[in-house]
């Protein structure tokens, strides 16, 4: 992890790290490192900061005498989408995803649409710590210009990898909870254009995020799950700060987890495609492999983070990548994280099959994952990581695989424990899976004691 990149760019709180000289100089840093004779998009979301931090990336980048072309507020894969599609250079995205309004980022994106990679980052870095920047005279300015065509150009790429006719002749109606983030500009003209009767829910771009908090889980969507149950709706769809992600209720008012959906779509895509690699983090449900294997499917497995899946998914030429967060990637669209796309696809498949969301859910293998975490000084992560292999193998259960790729993931017969750092905030996470509820729970519990009791001991030797 890089000293500001982490695992999805840079995230920081605003008025601290996060201030106009600090995003004027990595974004100098940016120039500096990619700029050729290409224009450069910008981009941005809909916090509090966004539109001024996105409008001094824009001046700085014109300062070093290149052509701007600026997108406005809009989710990050329909910038993503623009960005190889217009042949620039590459994309600057003022965004922090799913934290909390206090906080906003700068994500880097590559001339192929997808995240820098970390040499990239680590040569951008170098760059700003070098304070390094291009400068011109005052005759070789860049211009800044509105590119106003991105939206539509997005939605048109979604609508022609689905059945938009069969969509629109089952007449449904869904719940869209925009989270009062980006896709309140895009979700429900999709919807629209698919011919979905939808209620809103925090329908408006605010980025205090007045509605609910930005990440969609589950005890943030009270109020969608209320409402899909009230209006009888097929189902329900919400999206997080920069719309990246896609989190669903089914028709029964269900709040479905991330990994289940994950499931569902691996195989309708590794069955349409008659075989394939499905790319997916070490955090992902066993389901997965479960479901896709019968089909002549594979998986391939990363460390965390939707850059490394997309870059894992072009090099394997897989057919479907995703996490259990609610972020999937359809490499037929773009190997990007598309809540959008996503939002699409699950109509498409529950439209085709003429069955409801819920039954096709209920076919699948059951598993459960519970995820926990556990606050952690950034300074002491490595410390911690060291002593967690010998930490988790005090346990009753036998061990009957370890994979170090991310973090410490430790299989036994009764399920798996993954202890990692975040790569985005001062926390551990713990994920446990298991066939029945219970054990999934009871794994987490006596794991997170032990992480907890871990960290408290290195603090106290520490101080």
């Amino acid at each position: 992890m890089g000293r500001f990149f982490g695992t999805n760019g840079i995230r920081e709180v605003v008025g601290e790290t996060l201030t106009a000289r600090f995003v004027a100089d990595m974004t100098g840093a940016i120039a500096d490192v990619l700029a050729d004779s290409r224009p450069i998009l910008v981009a941005c979301d809909g916090r509090t900061s966004s539109p001024a931090f996105s409008r001094i990336a824009a001046g700085t980048l014109s300062l070093a005498g290149l052509e701007v072309q600026e997108l406005g507020p809009m989710p990050t894969p329909c910038a993503q989408y623009s960005v190889p599609r217009l042949g620039v250079s590459c994309g600057v995205i003022i965004t922090a995803s799913h934290n909390p309004p206090e906080f906003n980022g700068i994500k880097g994106i590559a001339a192929d649409g997808l995240e820098f990679t970390p040499e990239t980052e680590a040569a951008v870095e170098k760059a700003y710590l070098e304070g390094r920047s291009r400068k011109v005279r005052f005759d070789k300015v860049g211009g800044i210009r509105p590119e106003n065509a991105a939206i539509e150009r997005y939605l048109n790429g979604i609508r022609g990898q689905v059945d938009a006719e069969k969509i629109r002749s089952r007449g449904f109606r869904v719940v869209v909870d925009c989270g009062n983030g980006a896709s309140a500009v895009t979700a429900p003209v999709l919807l629209n254009q698919l011919g979905v009767r939808y209620v809103s829910l925090n329908g408006n771009m605010d980025g205090t995020f007045p509605g609910r908090p930005s990440e969609p889980t589950e005890p943030n969507l009270k109020d969608l799950v209320a409402a899909v149950t009230a209006h009888g709706a097929d189902l329900g769809v919400a999206h997080d700060g920069d719309a990246d992600r896609a989190v669903f209720v089914d028709d029964k008012g269900r709040f479905i987890p991330g990994e289940r959906v994950l499931t569902l779509l691996a195989r309708e895509e590794v069955q349409s495609a008659g075989g394939g690699i499905v790319v997916t983090p070490v955090t992902s449900s066993q389901s997965v492999e479960d479901i896709v294997t019968p089909f002549g499917g594979k998986v391939h497995y990363t460390r965390v983070g939707s850059p490394v899946v997309s870059r894992a998914m072009l090099g394997t030429k897989a057919v479907f990548g995703g996490e259990e967060n609610g972020g999937y990637l359809f490499p037929k669209h773009q190997c990007a994280r598309d809540g959008g796309m996503t939002l699409a696809k699950v109509l498409d498949l529950v439209a085709r099959s003429g069955k409801s969301l819920s039954r096709l859910l209920d076919e699948l293998p059951p598993y459960f994952l519970v995820k926990r975490k556990v606050a952690c000084p950034v300074e002491l992560r490595q410390r911690v990581l060291s002593e967690v292999p010998s930490l988790l193998d005090a346990g009753k259960d036998p061990a009957t695989r370890v994979v170090t790729l991310d973090g410490v993931k430790v299989i036994t017969p009764r399920g798996w424990v993954l202890v990692r750092p975040s790569g985005t905030e001062p926390i551990y996470r713990v994920f446990t899976e298991a066939r029945d509820l219970k054990t999934a729970e009871d794994l987490a519990e006596q794991t997170l004691t032990k992480v907890q009791a871990l960290i408290q001991r290195i603090q106290g030797g520490a101080a």
